[in-house]
């Protein structure tokens, strides 16, 4: 399968379509927490590594939260409405500054991650749709690039 990743203007929020529950009846709670697992191992060894905790048992808590996360949103228990309360994702990452740039290193960790899974290519395809506009839902910061030429009167 090849992962496309399109990149959004600043601010754009595209519309997000749940992953089809077929992705947690055939990868169970056990193999999305371990799909979690190695794009969060990905993720710390990323260019974007400043941005998850540094303490082992801090990072492994950020782990179960997000696999609670894509649990829930895959068909399976609530476990992140139970343990952590509304979702509200956008204002959960609000603390953290995410650029565009970065969502592409999110998204290219998981493509590896994903790209691993011995699942149909549906599923797959369900799961990386959903990452996909999800992400862009997550930058909230404008691109650290700026060239010089926009200082100059």
């Amino acid at each position: 399968m090849e992962f496309i990743i399109k990149k959004y203007a600043f601010g754009d929020r595209p519309p997000v379509q749940l992953p089809t529950h077929e992705f947690y009846k055939q990868l169970g709670e056990y193999g999305i927490r371990q799909l979690v697992s190695r794009h969060y191992d990905l993720l710390r060894e990323s260019a974007i590594k400043n941005l998850f905790a540094i303490d082992d048992e801090q990072f492994n808590l950020s782990k179960q939260h997000s696999a609670d996360f894509m649990i829930q949103i895959c068909g399976g228990p609530d476990y992140f409405n139970q343990h952590r309360g509304n979702p509200m994702m956008s204002k959960r990452h609000a603390p953290f500054k995410i650029t565009p740039e970065e969502r592409v290193v999110w998204l290219t960790c998981y493509k590896q991650a994903l790209s691993e899974l011995h699942l149909p290519e549906n599923l797959i395809e369900s799961f990386w749709n959903y990452l996909h506009a999800f992400s862009a839902w997550m930058v909230n910061n404008p691109s650290l690039s700026i060239e010089i030429k926009d200082f100059k009167k």
